[in-house]
């Protein structure tokens, strides 16, 4: 079946294919008129921009035909420039504009003058943008929620969702079915529900090696280097990253392909995007499989693969520990190069109530924070930081607790769990971190030994938790009730 005949405009049929999808594909095929008709849809396909081509191309030729309000795309943060890449190409050639929202400041000014027509963001950029004003549920006439699995929680869509209007299309892509059902019955109902029997475990060992998402494509030369494979297969997904592949192997050496379908027969097949089970079982017939795993995709690795094996990329480490060293000589050059009585004058008085250790990691969180882009003006949003003078005003203390992303558990879960069971005010619940498999959060100090313990032994989704106060950092105060990614 031609990709024509799935309702794309002749521009967005060109991009899809240029990306390496054909009309045949049974996840093409199903998913492109799906989206292209404004019906609700939901896909499950592993973590990555590279399986959102079909759902958007969809979309993307729906907004050609002069669908009216603004498509929001959402997706995770490490993932963002993926994101942006796959829907600038898909508008290229259809007149559509696209912002790329990596902030607030000029999102805010295109929105107000309803100067985009998509715009690819994260949650936290999201939930920035509707506390300006700048984004309304109401402007849009599409949301596609993209790897919701590998967001701090979906509690901040409540805001947004709720003014959406009825008839707006929606479009999930989440690499956990569970979930997938889960936003379906609140955000999509009657969407249409493809792929979820294609992650299951496939018998077999893997390797696995931990690269960030942006860092994929300059490992696997290391990672060449290492195997030191007879023959060797790349593959992908799509064709997206190809170039940036290509630049990044041995120059010269034809043993080493890249393939985006079946894989031939060789020593070694590394998957630079993730594979379903399906694609998964095939790469094994064809050689030893090693995975590229970005951070947040550890779960989904687990679901698909029985027996894992690590593997480091010499270099990797070596890089943290050399800007580690860099750090280190900034630091002493700022001691030799100036008198400290400034800087004393105002740490005296923490340095009588914290160990000077703990001051000191604070100050350099804030020192690295700093470096970032500076947080918008307004409201405060997930991650921000503030200014010194107004976070040592009132000290705040860490809580460890034993339960994260893997166990489904979000911002919203450990407010209530505070607040019902233990009487915590709201007011005086900070920052909340949830990583991979704990999440920390930002308590008032004087109070933070008592209600640890109070929460020690609580259930939270299911799972009897362990709580204690974090003791590798006291923290200034950050805004109350601030929840971080």
């Amino acid at each position: 079946m031609d990709l024509e005949q799935l309702h794309l405009t002749d521009s967005v049929g060109a991009a899809l294919a240029a990306l390496g999808w054909a009309g045949d594909e049974p996840r093409v095929r199903e998913a492109v008129p799906t989206a292209a008709r404004g019906h609700n849809l939901a896909v499950v396909a592993p973590p990555g921009a590279a399986y959102g081509g079909p759902a958007l191309a969809g979309l993307v030729s729906r907004l050609t035909a002069g669908s009216t309000g603004t498509a929001l795309v959402l997706c995770p943060e490490p993932e963002l420039e993926d994101w942006c890449g796959l829907v600038a190409g898909l508008l290229s050639g259809t007149g559509l504009r696209l912002e790329a929202a990596r902030g607030t400041g000029r999102a805010t000014r295109r929105l107000r003058a309803s100067d985009a027509d998509v715009v690819v963001t994260t949650p936290e950029i999201m939930a920035a943008l509707a506390a300006r004003g700048a984004l309304k549920g109401e402007m849009l006439g599409a949301i596609v929620i993209a790897g919701p699995d590998r967001w701090a929680g979906t509690d901040g869509l409540v805001p947004v969702m709720q003014d959406v209007p009825h008839d707006s299309q929606r479009i999930i892509l989440a690499s956990a079915p569970e979930q997938a059902a889960d936003l379906v019955e609140r955000y999509a109902r009657r969407a249409l529900l493809l792929g979820g029997e294609s992650i299951h475990q496939v018998p077999g060992a893997v390797r696995t090696v931990g690269v960030a998402w942006d860092r994929r494509a300059p490992a696997l030369g290391a990672l060449l280097e290492i195997l030191d494979p007879r023959s060797a297969v790349i593959w992908t997904a799509d064709r997206a990253a190809h170039a940036a592949i290509a630049a990044a192997l041995p120059v010269g050496d034809d043993t080493i392909h890249l393939v985006t379908g079946d894989a031939p027969r060789v020593d070694v097949v590394v998957a630079f995007d993730l594979p379903d089970s399906p694609r998964l079982a095939q790469l094994l017939q064809a050689g030893e499989v090693v995975l590229l795993v970005p951070p947040g995709t550890e779960r989904y690795v687990e679901r698909i693969a029985t027996t894992r094996r690590p593997l480091r990329i010499p270099g990797l480490l070596e890089a943290a520990a050399d800007a580690a060293i860099s750090r280190r000589a900034t630091i002493a050059r700022a001691i030799e190069a100036a008198g400290p009585e400034r800087a004393l004058f105002t740490l005296a008085p923490l340095f009588e109530r914290y160990d000077a250790t703990a001051v000191a990691a604070a100050l350099y969180d804030l020192w690295v924070d700093a470096g970032a882009a500076a947080p918008p003006a307004g409201p405060a949003v997930a991650g921000a930081t503030v200014d010194l003078p107004a976070a040592t005003a009132n000290a705040t203390a860490r809580m460890f607790v034993g339960v994260g992303k893997s166990d489904g558990a979000t911002a919203n879960d450990l407010v209530a769990v505070l607040t019902r069971e233990v009487r915590v005010a709201r007011e005086k619940i900070g920052r909340i971190e949830i990583r991979e498999a704990y999440s920390l959060v930002e308590l008032p100090a004087p109070d933070v030994e008592r209600i640890a313990s109070a929460l020690n032994g609580a259930t939270i989704r299911r799972k009897r938790v362990v709580a204690r106060v974090d003791r590798g950092r006291a923290r200034p105060a950050s805004r109350a009730g601030g929840r971080a990614r």
